[in-house]
């Protein structure tokens, strides 16, 4: 199986476009995607300092265009495929944080347009949010991963990223940062970050809800590639999952080293991380330290393409692996308070069957079997809050003999 990994806002560098210039249409592909996001991406991503491009309004949509353009260099990704309960995939996705947008585009659920829009109003909404109050991020690298995250909480501050490979990211107020700076917890380091808030916290609310406000409007497909979620490691089986999905990470933590897990989980064998690469290759290499039946391949420059095109036809040329799993989960399309139906475990349900209704500050929105199966086990109660992606209920597909 093939990871193919997106990078977020943290991996750019000044003239990080410049060496990919000299292939054809990369100069329109920029000036195009500047277009959209209402921003010189191809300015900012050759000639731009790193001051420039660390203003969160446009390094979003920067960092986006330029894994979706290699992405498209590369000539595509394997698929895409058929997928239902009992078919497995041969290909994974998973990106950190606005990665998560380039991610959508190579699962097959939003296109390059909608997502580099997309990205630029994330962008916006999360600069003009950070200027409301400030508030920082660090990293604490090293340390007791529960003495880490204990001693975050006791300075008021938000695990903002957990990223796998011993590497947690603090975020909140500058005083709660500076005192986890001084006493930091044992065998553990923490190194303020040049960023220009708290991402991933409640301080980006208003940023969700402007997204929210959008997403309205998208239409996206459903997934076509297996898409692991920043929330918890789990696959999306839905594009108004997947939408939901990125405008809920925005005020929630990201979870990449449960993306990692569920990587190792899955048996991969090769991962590519787009540009600008580097982060999370390293964090994949260091999280899976001593396994050496893993290639792990950062796109640095376009020298790195052909390895990249021979990872990708390696698993054009594989069968598609089956399997039948045990259970899947069903998850919560909206934030809201959840009511069950009056439906005991271990019931049969048919495709369309309603198992829960979701009401919400703005609507409300029921839950229905999307296959036939038996509900295995409730994992909500009455009255319970969600947020979108939250799992409400384990359901045993039905398997055709």
């Amino acid at each position: 199986m093939l990871a193919v990994l997106a990078p977020g806002q943290g991996a750019q560098k000044p003239g990080m476009l410049t060496d990919w210039l000299e292939l054809p249409g990369a100069e329109s592909f920029f000036r195009w995607a500047g277009a959209i996001a209402d921003a010189d991406l191809l300015e900012l991503g050759t000639t731009g300092d790193a001051e420039a491009i660390k203003d969160t309004a446009v390094t979003q949509p920067l960092v986006v265009a330029m894994s979706l353009f290699v992405a498209r260099e590369l000539g595509g990704l394997p698929g895409p495929v058929a997928h239902t309960p009992q078919t497995g995939r041969d290909v994974v996705i998973a990106g950190h944080s606005v990665g998560e947008l380039t991610a959508a585009v190579l699962a097959g659920v939003l296109s390059i347009e909608a997502a580099i829009a997309l990205t630029a109003v994330r962008g916006r909404a999360m600069a003009a949010a950070c200027a409301q109050t400030p508030t920082g991020m660090s990293a604490v690298l090293g340390g007791d991963p529960a003495e880490v995250l204990a001693a975050i909480e006791a300075h008021g501050l938000t695990p903002a990223n957990v990223n796998g490979a011993g590497q947690v990211v603090a975020a909140g107020s500058l005083d709660g940062l500076a005192a986890l700076k001084a006493d930091p917890p044992a065998k553990a380091r923490v190194m303020p970050l040049s960023v220009a808030g708290a991402f991933h916290t409640e301080y980006m609310a208003s940023a969700r809800t402007t997204l929210e406000g959008l997403i309205g409007g998208l239409r996206p497909a459903q997934p076509s590639r297996l898409l692991v979620s920043n929330k918890d490691g789990s696959a999306v089986e839905t594009g108004a999952g997947v939408l939901n999905r990125l405008v809920s990470q925005v005020t929630n933590p990201v979870r990449f080293d449960a993306c990692l897990d569920t990587l190792r989980e899955l048996g991969v064998t090769a991962v590519i991380e787009l540009p600008p690469a580097g982060a999370l290759a390293g964090l994949a290499k260091r999280d899976w330290k001593g396994r050496h039946d893993v290639e792990v391949l950062a796109i640095t420059g376009p020298a790195d393409l052909d390895r990249a095109r021979e990872l990708i036809a390696a698993e054009r040329g594989r069968a598609e692996a089956e399997h039948l799993p045990d259970w899947r989960v069903v998850v919560s399309p909206a934030r809201g308070s959840i009511s069950p139906a009056d439906v005991a475990e271990g019931t049969r349900l048919p495709a369309g069957t309603k198992l829960a209704t979701v009401t919400g500050r703005r609507e409300t929105v029921d839950v229905a079997a999307g296959y036939d199966g038996v509900l295995a086990e409730w994992l909500v109660a009455e009255g319970d809050l969600v947020d979108a992606g939250d799992p409400l209920a384990r359901l045993y597909p039905e398997v055709s003999a």
